[in-house]
């Protein structure tokens, strides 16, 4: 089996960018840059990677290690081969694939064919290019037939030479000993003062062995430096993802506003309208239905379910047939069981609705069990969180009926079958069958009336203090 190592260049600042987070940790569909090219050299094959950090290397090495990069800092920016060279290629073996740790869209496909391709060939490096319509301010590359002769930096090439639209896309193939031999003798003779990688084509020829340039999409040169291509790297990231549900058999009403991370698994059937976020490790079953300006974050939704417009799921289950919103918010650890219904301004944290049971609006239910076919009415307050600073549960069985504007002051079971009545603040135990009631007393004077503005020089109206002592 060939050996692979991967070097990944992630030490840059990226002052284009104009942010204090370091380049390779902004997000492109949710996911980090140096993320993204981890995960694809690693599925292309490479065993070992290797992440050369610099600027902000504590926030990156938090990134990078969990996915399984071996992270090495180049303590100062001295170019791209000082970068290289400090990813201690004396202890590599076999073949080397060299990157950028900011090109997010290039796939593990992209790479695993240009691996192979490299295997194949007996040359001591290869140069992977593309061809631009504007190449820009990219090196081009100069051949001699198939063999690359020359990368010319663009501010350093001739008139005939900005004419060629072939450019180095900065991702090179190579093997161990090359680089052992050849990055300690490239000088920084340049203006910069700096070591660039490009110059080991010339030691390459120099010594006689071959310079191979691997054709690939124009999309692999794509590189993010600044906030313009960030979005422009995420809006096709969106898009094809989008491509992909819809040719799977999910209905995107319009796929250019809607945002659907790579993680997200979606059935055939369901139905996304424009304005739908969905992220993380959210799935949605089979005929559901997310309506306008939903966000959904690691979440699962079974089949058959309506999430209406406005709403805001987050770590939360949600069974077949169950219907959420509009403008409901479902907190971690919510889940709803088959047939639920949760209307609109309804606030559900670490709560459980069984079977059938309904909350039609402007309820908070939090640390909460509902039993099935429970009905809760509008402006229930379960309090579950008490002056010790910790949080009590409330319990409320099946076939029960919470009138409006009730609280439970937690912890408190409502037993089966129990209704409780409008207005009441419940602080003892329910029992199953009974009615509770608990308000305070109305008081009623009659033929009682603040006197006119006409009348209010002769005589005053009783202040709110006068009001309050009369009441027994």
């Amino acid at each position: 089996m060939i050996q692979w190592t991967s070097v990944i260049l992630a030490g840059g600042k990226g002052t284009r960018m104009k942010s204090p987070l370091p380049k390779v940790l902004h997000p492109v569909a949710g996911t980090p840059l140096i993320l993204r090219v981890i995960e694809s050299v690693k599925k292309a094959g490479c065993q070992e990677n290797r992440v050369v950090v610099g600027y902000g290397k504590d926030l990156v090495e938090q990134v990078v290690k969990p996915a399984g990069g071996i992270c090495f800092l180049q303590k100062e920016q001295n170019g791209t081969a000082d970068a290289v060279k400090s990813a201690n290629i004396d202890s590599m073996q076999g073949f080397v694939l060299i990157m950028n740790g900011d090109h997010p869209l290039v796939s593990s496909e992209d790479l695993k064919k240009l691996m192979q391709e490299f295997e194949k060939g007996s040359s001591a490096l290869a140069v992977v290019t593309v061809k631009l319509k504007s190449p820009g301010s990219y090196g081009r590359v100069v051949r001699n037939y198939d063999e690359v002769e020359a990368i010319v930096e663009a501010k350093d090439a001739s008139a005939s030479t900005l004419k060629i639209n072939e450019v180095n896309t900065g991702i090179y193939l190579t093997r161990a000993e090359t680089l052992q031999e050849l990055v300690p003798k490239i000088q920084n003779s340049n203006s910069k003062k700096e070591y660039y990688l490009t110059d080991l084509v010339e030691l390459c020829r120099q010594k006689g062995d071959s310079v191979q340039a691997l054709s690939a999409h124009p999309r692999v040169s794509f590189g993010v430096n600044s906030q313009v291509e960030l979005a422009k790297a995420t809006s096709y990231v969106f898009r094809k993802k989008a491509k992909a549900l819809m040719d799977e058999g999910v209905m995107l009403i319009d796929p250019r506003s809607t945002y659907i991370e790579d993680s997200v698994e979606v059935e055939s059937g369901a139905v996304i309208y424009p304005g739908a976020f969905l992220r993380g490790k959210t799935r949605i079953g089979a005929f559901s239905v997310i309506e306008p300006n939903c966000f959904i974050s690691d979440s699962e939704i079974k089949e058959s379910v309506q999430i209406r417009m406005g709403s805001h799921l987050e770590k939360a289950t949600v069974h077949s047939k169950a219907v959420v919103g509009p403008y409901a918010r479902l907190r971690p650890d919510s889940e709803l069981e088959e047939e639920v219904q949760i209307g609109n301004f309804v606030e559900l944290k670490k709560t459980k609705m069984k079977k059938g049971a309904k909350a039609a609006h402007l309820t908070y239910l939090g640390d909460a069990e509902v039993g099935e076919k429970t009905n809760i009415g509008c402006g229930v307050i379960t309090c579950n969180y008490a002056a010790d600073r910790k949080k009590y549960k409330t319990k409320i069985g099946a076939n029960a009926f919470i009138g409006s504007d009730c609280q439970f002051i937690a912890p408190v079971e409502v037993g089966d079958e129990a209704v409780i009545g409008s207005g009441s603040t419940i602080t003892k135990n329910v029992p199953s069958g009974a009615l509770a009631v608990a308000r305070g007393r109305q008081f009623v004077k009659e033929n009682y009336q603040v006197k006119s503005s006409t009348e209010s020089h002769t005589s005053k109206a009783p202040s709110p203090a006068t009001q309050g002592s009369s009441q027994k």
